[in-house]
């Protein structure tokens, strides 16, 4: 079912000039991307990772295959001094060999020591799959015009991402009992092994109580304080540990945007997760679908095309909001409204549209077969839109 991932292209491209580093969640495939569809194109591939102790050993001695010519390293960012390592192996070694390196943790923030590796490497962040990717859509040059939505709809591949979400394993087996024991072992294994290893965490156990309430506050506005007051502790922990899970691909957050013709909120952040699959409720599910794949198009464009872009939502003071907005180089360029089942545009989006001119507008529905332009606005069925995007 799973052939060619979206990056490999772009990556095999990047790895003739620097290193490349991959980033992503735990499962999401990059290690199998990394040894299998990458590691292919090349005729010679040495493999380390670092949780093994013999390949670690070989890694300090600065050992290597003779007749390598791309070299994978998989979880060094569990290393200390992983930056003054690798940057002494590549400018020492670049010239023979290929770097590859793949983490679940962001490997281009993660604030370990060592010397900078600025224009040494180029940064993915890998993504669960999408619609657009399990159609095979091809992920080239992205042109800052109107979203191309196919004609075809991919209404069987929207809806097993919707209940499956977009990781490889339960994606592709599809079953209930699966997915529900592959989310406690992945959620065991994030905090009592991944995490614990790179950062000192005195209470773990109240760190894990802070991921267990987070799909419930999924596509809601987040409070620090409710959480703190919930967990009773310190609001400089919530805000810790809440950076350490979004370090580690567990969530993320999504900011208003701000202008000066409108008078909006200031600060509150939207929380989503990288796997959907964990909402229970289907409205609040849905929109963090879109929000996973309106980030991981927002991320593609900034990782191989070079464009700020961000993901924005929309909310005055007056409580008029838009679920999404992406922004190009700070000016808006599309918004998005979910909805599950109403194809009647909502005023939010008109008014916005008239406070911010955004050149495009989309009300995407989760229900399948819809496609309508009315009054500015496309109202298109999740499954259509998505697979224009990435």
């Amino acid at each position: 079912m799973f052939k060619e991932r979206y990056l490999v292209p772009s990556i095999l491209e990047d790895l003739q000039e620097k290193m490349v580093f991959i980033g992503g969640p735990r499962q999401v495939g990059k290690t199998t991307m990394a040894t299998a569809l990458v590691a292919q194109h090349f005729e010679n591939v040495c493999y380390r990772l670092w949780d093994k102790r013999e390949d670690r050993q070989k890694l300090i001695r600065s050992e290597w295959p003779g007749d390598a010519d791309l070299l994978i390293i998989d979880e060094l960012h569990k290393y200390k001094k992983w930056k003054s390592y690798i940057k002494g192996e590549y400018d020492s070694l670049k010239a023979k060999y290929r770097f590859l390196v793949t983490g679940s943790s962001r490997l281009d923030v993660f604030r370990k020591g060592g010397d900078s590796l600025q224009g040494r490497y180029h940064y993915y962040r890998l993504h669960p799959f999408s619609v657009a990717e399990l159609l095979g859509c091809p992920s080239g040059p992205v042109i800052l015009k109107e979203i191309e939505i196919p004609s075809r709809p991919a209404k069987e591949e929207f809806f097993a991402l919707d209940r499956f979400g977009g990781f490889p394993e339960p994606l592709l087996r599809q079953n209930a009992r699966t997915l529900r024991r592959w989310h406690n072992e992945k959620n065991n294994r994030l905090f009592r092994e991944d995490i614990r290893e790179v950062e000192n965490i005195r209470d773990l156990a109240s760190m894990q109580l802070l991921g267990d309430m987070l799909p419930e506050r999924a596509g809601s506005l987040l409070s620090l304080n409710s959480l703190r007051e919930d967990l009773e502790v310190s609001h400089r922990a919530v805000t810790n540990w809440l950076a350490i899970l979004e370090a580690f691909y567990y969530c993320f957050r999504v900011y208003p945007y701000h202008a000066k013709n409108y008078r909006s909120l200031k600060k509150e952040a939207k929380l989503y997760l990288w796997d959907w699959s964990e909402i229970q409720d289907e409205g609040h599910r849905f929109e963090n679908c879109l929000a996973s794949h309106l980030l991981k198009f927002v991320h593609f464009l900034e990782d191989y095309e070079g464009y700020r872009c961000h993901l924005h939502y929309l909310r005055s003071i007056e409580k008029k909001e838009v679920d999404f907005m992406v922004t190009v180089e700070g000016k808006p360029w599309f918004m998005v409204e979910a909805k599950l089942n109403n194809i009647t545009v909502s005023p939010h989006l008109k008014y916005f549209q008239s406070k911010l001119n955004a050149p495009y507008v989309y009300q995407v529905v989760k229900k399948s077969g819809i496609d309508i332009f009315t009054d500015g606005v496309r109202v298109v069925s999740a499954d259509k839109f998505l697979a224009g995007l990435v």
